[in-house]
C-alpha cells in the first residue's frame, strides 16, 4: 500500500505508537509470507539458545511448537544500544506545505523521518533493545540516553510527534552536521548502532562533513545513514518549464529562474556530491540507505533488521 495512503489511514486515532505498531505489525506478516525473511518473530520475549549456556530460561513450550530452542528474555535485559538520530533543521521540511492550526504535516521529508524513527523504536523495543534520541540542527535539540522503560516510551513518542506539527518558528533553522555528529560520537560512549535520517545537505565543507561521519566509526559505533530526499523535485528537479521563485527554507533567500535554464548543472552539481558521500560511507564501512519519502516504511525496517542481523 502507497505510504501515505497509509499514514492517511491512521492519522485518525492521532497516536503515533498505534501507527508505529501497525505499521511494524504489517511488516513482519510480510516476513512470514515471503520465502527470504529468515528472521524470528519471535523478538519480543525470546531469543535463540546458544550452545553451552544455562537451559534454566529455555522455553521449552516454544520448543515443543516449534522444535527449536528459544530463550526467555526479560525486561531489563538489553542486546543492543541503539540511537535515532534524526535532522530537524528547515530543508526537512521540504516539501514545504503551510501547516493547518494544530494539524500534523504527512508529506515532507520530515514527517518521513518521524514515522520511520517511531516504526523503528518500536521495532527496537520488542526486542528488547535499548534506543535513544537525538535531534538537531545547527546544535543538538533533544538527546536522551538509550532506556527500555515505559516511561522512556512515552518521552520519544512525545518528542517524535511534536515534530509532524511544524510553525513559523521552525523555518529558517540551519543544519551543522559536523558538528553535531561530533558531539554526539563523543556523547556515546558505548559501542551502539546509530541510525541517522538526514537529508545530507550541509552548508559545511564535504570534507568535513565525511570526517565526523568517519569519527563515528572511529569510536567502534555502527552506523546506518539514512538518506532521506524527494527524488523527483531534490535528485531530478523536476519542474514544469516556466519561471519559479525558489526559497532557501533554511535561510530565507529567494531566486527566481526558469529550472530548464539550469537543471543540467544542478543535476550534475548533486549527483556528483552524493556520488562522493556514497564512496566516502563505503570507504568508513557506513550502511548509506537511499530513503525515498513516496516508498515504503518496510525498506527502512529491511536494513535495520538486515544490519541487525550482521550485528548478532
Amino acid at each position: 500500500m502507497d505510504r501515505l495512503i497509509d499514514i492517511q489511514c491512521f492519522q485518525q486515532f492521532d497516536n503515533l505508537e498505534l501507527i508505529a505498531k501497525e505499521v511494524v505489525e504489517g511488516f513482519i506478516t510480510g516476513l512470514h509470507r515471503s520465502p527470504l525473511h529468515g528472521f524470528s518473530v519471535e523478538f519480543a520475549e525470546h531469543r535463540l539458545y546458544n550452545s553451552g549456556e544455562s537451559t534454566r530460561h529455555i522455553d521449552w513450550k516454544l520448543f515443543g511448537r516449534t522444535g527449536k530452542l528459544f530463550v526467555k528474555q526479560y525486561e531489563e535485559e538489553t542486546n543492543l544500544r541503539c540511537h535515532l538520530v534524526l535532522d530537524t533543521s528547515s530543508s526537512m521540511l521540504f516539501p514545504y506545505t503551510t501547516p493547518g492550526k494544530g494539524k500534523a504535516v504527512l508529506d515532507n521529508k520530515l514527517a518521513f523521518s518521524v514515522y520511520s524513527a517511531a516504526a523503528l523504536f518500536y521495532l527496537m523495543r520488542r526486542q528488547r533493545d535499548g534506543v535513544g534520541l537525538t535531534t538537531f540542527t545547527d546544535q543538538i535539540k533533544f538527546h536522551v540516553d538509550p532506556r527500555v522503560s515505559s516511561l522512556h516510551s512515552e518521552i520519544i513518542y512525545g518528542k517524535l510527534r511534536e515534530l509532524l506539527y511544524p510553525g513559523k518558528k521552525d523555518l529558517q533553522q540551519r543544519t551543522d552536521a559536523v558538528t553535531v555528529l561530533h558531539q554526539i560520537a563523543e556523547q556515546i560512549h558505548k559501542r551502539s548502532l546509530v541510525i541517522i535520517f538526514s537529508d545530507m545537505f550541509s552548508g559545511s565543507n564535504h570534507d568535513q562533513l565525511f570526517g565526523a561521519l568517519q569519527h563515528l566509526r572511529y569510536n567502534k559505533h555502527e552506523v546506518i545513514l539514512f538518506h532521506v530526499t524527494d527524488p523527483q523535485k531534490e535528485r531530478e528537479f523536476d519542474f514544469s518549464n516556466r519561471p519559479y521563485r525558489f526559497i532557501d527554507l533554511e535561510t530565507g533567500e529567494e531566486a527566481r529562474f526558469n529550472p530548464r535554464d539550469v537543471k543540467a548543472a544542478y543535476r550534475k552539481g548533486i549527483d556528483d556530491y552524493f556520488h562522493q558521500l556514497s564512496i566516502k560511507c563505503g570507504q568508513y564501512n557506513i550502511d548509506l540507505v537511499e530513503a525515498d519519502i513516496s516508498h515504503s516504511f518496510n525498506d527502512i525496517l529491511w536494513a535495520c533488521l538486515v544490519k541487525r542481523k550482521r550485528l548478532f
